[in-house]
């Protein structure tokens, strides 16, 4: 679909001053698991071009959380004021040399005095925000399917009807719009930088590539540097197995079991071994969104980009983009039917974690299948012995 604007509005002519913190703060599902990807597999080789990746992980998540003064995922270790000063003193580490410090869950902070402490402890004038932006229409079944990752049970129907119909729009993921509403999203950034100091790149999804080389221009890097990592634990869920975690949840819940058993057995456990060894077929499912929705949304969009064309913030990318308005696609429950070989990939995820316990820190999917076993094994007939 063409636009009426430019494809690029203004052009990355070149980097940001040497010295510059890039903070990168997302928001959800606008290709940022992608970018700390290729960020931290770059980050030993990035140092000879003058830019740092001050961070121990690809995504410091409990850092930024702990930032905003957000609440962990469910089931997961409160973040804690260590895990920011942590990355705070690894970025003052890195002294007068550019560094980037990318996490989605920055665009969570919550009002303009979190946003200006963050700014003033990163580096005050130092700091450049860097926000990347896709067309609503594209973010909502994917961020649906993620809070359903997250203990969500409600259907994506009825989500989007919260959402776009029920004002005011704030149940059951209050988060959604904080993030999601860009043109408020940018402006509580601006405000605390300068609008100056803010970029908003609005991501292709025809050009793949683009969004890397964008960072690569704005850090000085040389083209080609930044290279996407294959990783399957972050696709998106098919419209099955988002229902059949879904129900998942409404069993879970309903029964009262502790966050913490959902956390180690179903988000790190069963979900993350589905993705990893189930790949969707052309015949799955995908998550739809209805005509009054794509409507709806596309209207917000279009809103929000004219808002955004007036902040005075320098846009990489077409603006038209943030309404666009891709065919329908009805849920149809009917074909929502989830392979036996996938119901047990997630069943055994679930039991590979049960087995590997706080040991196996390092994932189910990446541990050996044997190994898992013995484990388990193990660990039952234990169980047994004592009854």
């Amino acid at each position: 679909m063409e636009t009426d604007r430019t494809r690029d509005e203004a052009p990355v002519s070149a980097p940001l001053p040497a010295g510059t913190r890039l903070l990168h703060i997302g928001p959800h599902k606008t290709g940022t698991t992608a970018v700390q990807g290729a960020l931290f597999a770059a980050r030993d080789r990035m140092p000879a071009y003058g830019v740092e990746f001050p961070a121990h992980s690809r995504h410091p998540m409990e850092a930024a959380l702990a930032a905003c003064a957000r609440p962990a995922m469910m089931g997961d270790t409160v973040p804690t004021g260590r895990h920011w000063k942590r990355l705070l003193d690894q970025v003052a580490a890195t002294g007068e040399r550019t560094s980037v410090v990318s996490s989605e869950f920055f665009a969570d902070a919550g009002d303009g005095a979190t946003v200006a402490r963050i700014v003033g402890q990163l580096g005050g004038d130092r700091v450049h925000v860097l926000v990347t932006l896709r067309p609503l229409t594209r973010i909502m079944p994917s961020q649906w399917q993620q809070y359903v990752q997250n203990g969500l049970r409600m259907g994506y129907e009825e989500w989007l009807e919260h959402m776009l119909r029920k004002p005011p729009y704030e149940k059951p993921t209050p988060t959604f719009w904080h993030r999601h509403r860009h043109d408020r999203l940018i402006e509580r950034w601006a405000r605390a930088v300068g609008p100056d100091r803010v970029t908003v790149v609005v991501v292709d999804d025809r050009d793949r590539d683009a969004l890397m080389r964008t960072f690569e221009a704005l850090l000085g890097l040389p083209g080609g540097l930044l290279q996407p990592v294959p990783d399957t634990a972050n696709r998106s869920l098919t419209y099955a197995e988002a229902e059949m975690l879904r129900n998942l949840n409404r069993e879970f819940r309903g029964n009262g079991l502790p966050d913490e058993l959902y956390s180690a057995l179903v988000r790190k456990g069963a979900v993350p071994h589905l993705k990893n060894t189930c790949a969707p077929s052309p015949q799955d499912a995908r998550i739809g969104t209805p005509a009054w929705a794509v409507e709806a949304a596309a209207a917000i969009g279009a809103r929000t980009a004219a808002r955004i064309g007036g902040t005075g913030v320098r846009v990489v990318g077409d603006l038209g983009l943030l309404s666009l308005a891709p065919p329908p696609a009805d849920p149809a429950p009917g074909r929502a039917r989830l392979a036996p070989e996938a119901a047990a990939r997630a069943l055994y995820g679930a039991l590979a974690a049960a087995a590997a316990g706080p040991a196996g820190t390092r994932g189910v999917h990446r541990t050996p299948s044997r190994e898992l076993v013995k484990v388990l094994g193990h660990r039952c007939l234990k169980r047994l012995r004592r009854r």
